[in-house]
């Protein structure tokens, strides 16, 4: 019989895990949410920004840290910055100006702390990312004048499954300092090498005096499998990608869509 460990804090992606087909908060997972939330910490892990994490704790109804960018940007459970890996700004204009002179058909957001700018807010895919993530761009095509001194976290790159693929090989080897991963078939996620969602939840961990080996983990996608293999115990969506089921402990019989993850949390936090 499979035995399941009680959580002391409870990591878990967002987009295919958490969320619905439709990238909205499930109200059936509220409940459950809130309630553990009353006893352990309930962090969200994602790829995406602040403003669009912020509108899910808020319908769900608990308050928790937050690792942005997937982990390169981690806020603490009132705000407060815990760590802020970003990568220089000229050096993401050539990134991005090389993957749009090679792959012009491509759409790419560019992210930093609070920010988010777009070259077209009236793009179809900048429309539909603003749409499931319930968070607004800001039409600026001055990147170094925006990121110049602060540096920024991510460049999301959005094109068509075959696309992407082939924008994370080229890039993962023209640049060993950076960290590029796809965490869908239409997105690929660009930052510094030293952002991981792992780290995240080390960096948590030790803001709460948690040894990670007491954290449990969930996830669907490429970009949460340093993240499952981070904890001891780990949950792969029923929706995973076959190599993220392969990599977590437990496979959850439930999807993103019957609200795995608070099913689940039923169990582990009494």
């Amino acid at each position: 019989m499979t035995t399941h460990p009680q959580a002391k804090i409870v990591f878990s992606d967002v987009d295919g895990t958490l969320v619905g087909i439709d990238h909205h908060p499930l109200p059936a997972s509220a409940a459950t949410l809130q309630r553990t939330a009353q006893h352990v910490p309930v962090c969200l892990v994602s790829a995406r920004s602040p403003e669009g994490l912020y509108p899910i704790q808020q319908q769900l109804g608990f308050d928790g840290p937050l690792a942005c960018y997937s982990g390169a940007y981690v806020l603490d459970e009132k705000g407060n910055e815990l760590l802020s890996e970003t990568f220089d700004a000229e050096a993401a204009l050539d990134v991005k100006r090389s993957i749009q002179e090679a792959f012009p058909d491509v759409t790419i957001g560019t992210y930093g702390f609070h920010d988010w700018i777009v070259d077209d807010r009236g793009d179809p895919r900048i429309q539909h990312e603003e749409k499931l993530v319930q968070a607004q761009s800001r039409a600026c095509d001055d990147l170094l004048g925006t990121f110049g001194k602060s540096g920024l976290h991510k460049l999301l790159v959005m094109g068509e499954p075959e696309q992407i693929i082939e924008i994370q090989r080229q890039n993962s080897a023209r640049h060993p300092g950076l960290n590029v991963v796809r965490s869908s078939a239409t997105l690929c996620e660009i930052m510094s090498k030293g952002a991981s969602k792992s780290r995240a939840v080390h960096v948590i961990c030790d803001h709460y005096g948690i040894d990670v080996a007491d954290a449990i983990a969930f996830g669907d996608g490429p970009n949460d499998l340093d993240m499952l293999q981070a904890v001891a115990t780990s949950y792969a969506m029923a929706n995973a990608e076959d190599v993220v089921k392969q990599a977590a402990t437990h496979v959850l019989p439930w999807t993103n869509e019957e609200s795995g993850v608070s099913r689940m949390l039923d169990l582990l936090v009494p």
